[in-house]
């Protein structure tokens, strides 16, 4: 082996399957360059707030990630989000009752999976294409939620969740930085979540129908049945992000959540993810999250106005897509050169 094939596989291997290691760098640089330009950044106080900031988006990322992996695009997970926790809340407060933390959680994810079902059947029956769905029912979700649920801002919420709003795992009250307690729940669905795409057959059919739909029929996948299972799994997770939106926010308010779709999307694809299908990873979707909040946090340091803020997610995506159509244009060159050789 050459000098420099071994330099090719040793930074192909730091770069990751799915460029988690360049990734993991670029955030570095960011970090030392925010440093440099502002010495306040460089903090537990920021670390904890980042963390706080990150930890909705984490959730809906990896609802994203599974329906991009299965090669399709999902734009209604925040109306289910939203629908699915001011739903619970709602019914709650009306009720005078309070159904305990669990109670809530099972609420919210059971509505939101059956929001889910309904992009699910419709998607896997019909075989029509995701982002028309999704887009469809996001408007049916959001004016279901505003005409028949609830339109007004809630400020009292549960007992139960009131107190979870205020728990925090690390609090150091010298430097007033507080961890919340929420992190905990959301590392555990992180690791769930990339263990059910390693280690079971639902996530390995997942990643094969991403690839080639007809080719993960032949293999032997219930597509439909997978595809139906793949959108009840994924309102039932945005229905939980929904949920910690809900208890940081200590209110819960219908026109929350919405509009939030172009940062979680942005954060997933630069994550490595295939807008293509086949491909992506949870590791590369938390760091593609991290990303984008930081430079969200580091723009609104440096007194950018949030509308540019915007345009730079927005431009991150664009490279993102980009990066990517490219590399598919150059694999189907290799593809094609061999098979001429072949021949």
């Amino acid at each position: 082996m050459t000098s420099s094939t071994r330099a090719r596989s040793l930074g192909s291997r730091l770069a990751g399957a799915n460029n988690e290691g360049m990734l993991a760098i670029i955030i570095l640089v960011l970090v030392v360059v925010m440093s440099i330009v502002s010495p306040s950044f460089f903090t537990v106080h920021t670390l904890f707030s980042i963390v706080r900031s990150a930890l909705v988006p984490t959730v809906l990322a990896i609802a994203v990630l599974l329906v991009i992996i299965s090669g399709g695009i999902d734009v209604s997970f925040a109306a289910i989000a939203i629908f699915a926790a001011y739903t619970t809340v709602h019914l709650a407060q009306a009720g005078q009752f309070d159904p305990g933390i669990i109670g809530v959680l099972v609420f919210a994810c059971l509505v939101g999976a059956a929001l889910g079902a309904v992009n699910g059947a419709v998607i896997a029956r019909f075989r029509l294409p995701t982002l028309i769905v999704t887009l469809a029912t996001q408007g049916i979700f959001r004016g279901i939620l505003l005409v028949y649920v609830g339109s007004r801002y809630i400020a009292e919420l549960p007992a139960s969740m009131a107190s979870l709003s205020t728990a925090n795992l690390i609090a150091l009250e010298g430097s007033r930085s507080y961890l919340h307690l929420l992190v905990v729940p959301v590392a555990v669905l992180v690791l769930l979540t990339a263990w059910v795409l390693r280690r079971t057959m639902f996530g390995r059919g997942i990643y094969a129908i991403g690839g080639d739909t007809e080719a993960a029929r032949r293999a032997g996948f219930p597509v439909v049945r997978f595809q139906i299972m793949l959108y009840v799994l994924v309102g039932a997770i945005a229905a939980v992000g929904g949920l910690i939106h809900v208890i940081l926010n200590r209110n819960a308010n219908p026109q929350d959540i919405m509009g939030t779709e172009l940062d979680v999307i942005a954060a997933v694809v630069l994550g490595g993810a295939s807008v293509f299908g086949g491909r992506g990873s949870v590791l590369g979707t938390v760091l593609g999250v991290v990303l984008v909040q930081l430079i969200n946090n580091s723009l609104l340091l440096m007194g950018v106005p949030t509308a540019w803020q915007r345009a730079a997610v927005g431009l991150l995506l664009v490279v993102g897509v980009g990066i990517q159509a490219i590399s598919a244009r150059r694999a189907s060159r290799r593809t094609f050169v061999i098979d001429t050789a072949e021949v």
